[in-house]
């Protein structure tokens, strides 16, 4: 009924009247009560005298009622949330009326049993009350069953620790959450048989699948930040395989730093299942680097260029400069950070790295120290088709800005380059390779500034990138596409990636091209498989995989280290560095005249000319 009453539109008077006229009919039926409960519920051994006494009392008895009830307010309270206050109005309302129907009786001369005005009144009273808490009851059942008939989330809490206990804390102490917490998985067995927040701890990692089955769970919540990469995969590929929704706590990194709260969750992702720890850099060291520095970032609205931004507009620079062709990409990032930075001096400015003139007058004007290059072509199906732009963007843009940097004395200039540049098989990563080359050669050639590169493999999530394509193919109900069910790449997060680059400007001497140990490679049929789990679908029944081949220029493999360059370790355990290789200079750079020359005049040749510059390049000259 209080369902009905809200959704039906009726006034407040409306309301009350219905309430009236129902406090009414209980007052009729109160004393009717109590005179058959005198006479033991036989109607003909009542009195006349008795009947007329009630039938002449009772408007009297209704009217002075229900103008108590107004005065004391019990007409105007929400119902549907009665509490304690509202059972005290009640009962100050019947102690008003005990003088009220005294003076009733005495005026109207009633001769009635004693029983029936004791009983009258109780009954009265119960059942007045009984009707206005009567909402909140129904309300309480209604909502009961609502939530039983929705599918309610059954969740398991994975970890005993204080994560966990806050995370129970929250999901079991919010009224608006209809989740239930059934029980709790923890690998210390001192902790196995015990209650946590009044949550049962049933078992380790091992009892998972189980207990999903016997308390029918259709929600884990991974509540351990702190534990390393190995455990953390390997738990959650167990709790990928209950087709359950996975949900984590933030890293310890975001709750040491008060960015989030550990119950904010956010649902597991792919990177969660690297297997690996996370990349770790001393931010104070690189933002002491950074500090009241002009800092210049070349592709700065792409994937690694605006983390690049972000991260450095977190140092406090003087200027930070975002270079970028694609204006839509440069304008989110500016208003991104001119809202989280007012305070921070922001140049964004359009243009090429093609354009020599633009870039001159660009590093002339701000005289920038340190130059974060991320401005490059980076798919490699396209690429294959239009190598020409691939030499004149990636090449020719990364020299053009590299001789700027030296004319104008930047202090620091950080390729960002890729894996792919390995023996590459592809004129995208072959491109980067002579990136890497220019790099080294202008370290050589140029003592004022010091140019580094920085290698790294695929980076989740970024424009263009695997996930993006498999999680659009999962929404559309698939198929999910694969190249080769024996494909394999490294893959770090962007994060990740930008970390390594800003811990490179720190280390960087001149020369070097950083690489990151980057763990296990994975294969890419694993990702897509796991993906599709972490969307709650069961891969080759719900979603289909299609395996489409290699397209050209594409490696099953991808390598981080050539041969001849050997390791070298850094302070980052994770962060290592391969010696430059030697070549000559001046023979390299009429070969980098010459690739412009071809490139400008969109020569059939540029992929065969790489060839020749870079030996460990093997293209399809029929592609």
């Amino acid at each position: 009924m209080d369902k009905w009453i809200r959704n039906s539109g009726w006034t407040w008077v409306q309301k009350a009247s219905l309430i009236a006229f129902l406090d009414g009919l209980i007052i009729l039926a109160a004393y009717l009560m109590a005179l058959l409960l005198r006479f033991d519920f036989i109607f003909s051994r009542i009195p006349r005298e008795y009947v007329e006494g009630y039938i002449w009392s009772m408007p009297y008895w209704i009217a002075i009622t229900i103008v108590v009830f107004y005065g004391c307010r019990l007409y105007h309270s929400v119902w549907r949330l009665a509490s304690i206050s509202e059972l005290q109005m009640s009962i100050v309302a019947y102690i008003i009326l005990i003088p009220a129907y005294a003076f009733g009786m005495i005026f109207m001369k009633l001769q009635m049993p004693r029983s029936y005005y004791f009983m009258g009144y109780v009954l009265s009273f119960l059942l007045t009350t009984g009707l206005r808490f009567s909402f909140r009851f129904l309300r309480f059942y209604v909502r009961k069953r609502e939530g039983e008939d929705e599918e309610q989330d059954r969740i398991m809490v994975i970890g005993g620790g204080s994560a966990g206990q806050a995370v129970i804390k929250e999901l079991t102490g919010s009224r608006n959450n209809p989740a239930r917490v059934c029980c709790v998985i923890d690998d210390n067995p001192n902790k196995w048989g015990r209650m946590l927040e009044g949550i049962p701890i049933v078992g380790d990692r091992n009892d998972i699948l189980e207990a999903v089955e016997k308390y029918r769970i259709n929600r884990i919540i991974y509540a351990i930040p702190a534990t390393t990469g190995k455990n953390r995969k390997d738990i959650l590929n167990i709790c990928k395989e209950t087709s359950c929704r996975l949900q984590t706590v933030p890293s310890v990194a975001q709750l040491v730093n008060g960015e989030v709260k550990v119950t904010r969750l956010r649902d597991v992702e792919i990177t969660d299942l690297l297997g690996r720890a996370q990349v770790k850099v001393n931010n104070q060291e690189i933002f002491d680097v950074l500090k009241d520095k002009v800092v210049m970032v070349t592709g700065g609205g792409g994937s690694i260029g605006s983390e690049l931004c972000r991260q450095i507009a977190g140092a406090g620079p003087r200027i930070l400069i975002i270079f970028d062709i694609y204006e839509n990409n440069a304008y989110a990032i500016q208003q991104e950070l001119k809202k989280k930075y007012p305070g921070l001096h922001l140049e964004t400015l359009i243009g090429s790295v093609r354009n020599t003139n633009r870039v001159n007058s660009i590093i002339e004007k701000y005289r920038p120290d340190v130059i974060y290059h991320a401005a490059a072509h980076k798919h490699v199906p396209l690429m294959e088709d239009s190598p020409n732009e691939a030499i004149k963007n990636n090449v020719e843009g990364t020299y053009k800005v590299a001789r700027s940097a030296a004319k104008y004395g930047v202090k620091k200039f950080v390729l960002i380059s890729t894996d792919k540049a390995v023996n590459p098989t592809n004129i995208m990563g072959a491109s980067k390779r002579l990136c890497e080359m220019v790099v080294q050669m202008m370290n050589r050639q140029s003592p004022g500034t010091d140019f580094v590169a920085v290698r790294f493999g695929n980076v989740l999530g970024s424009n263009g990138s695997v996930i993006p394509l498999f999680k659009k193919q999962i929404a559309e109900g698939g198929p999910v596409t694969v190249t080769d069910k024996n494909i394999i790449r490294y893959f770090m997060t962007i994060p990740e990636a930008v970390s390594l680059v800003l811990q490179a400007s720190y280390y960087a001497k001149g020369g070097e091209i950083f690489v990151l140990d980057m763990g296990e490679p994975v294969k890419i049929d694993d990702m897509a498989r796991n993906l599709i789990r972490l969307s709650g679908y069961t891969p080759d029944v719900d979603i289909p995989i299609v395996y489409t081949g290699l397209r050209p220029g594409e490696k099953l493999y991808e390598e981080l280290l050539m041969d001849e360059e050997g390791m070298q370790e850094t302070d980052n355990e994770l962060i290592f560095i391969g010696k430059p290789i030697e070549m000559d200079d001046e023979d390299f750079k009429k070969k980098l005249e010459l690739l412009d020359r071809e490139s400008r005049n969109e020569s059939g040749r540029i992929k065969e000319i790489v060839a020749e510059i870079v030996p460990t390049y093997h293209p399809d000259l029929n592609s």
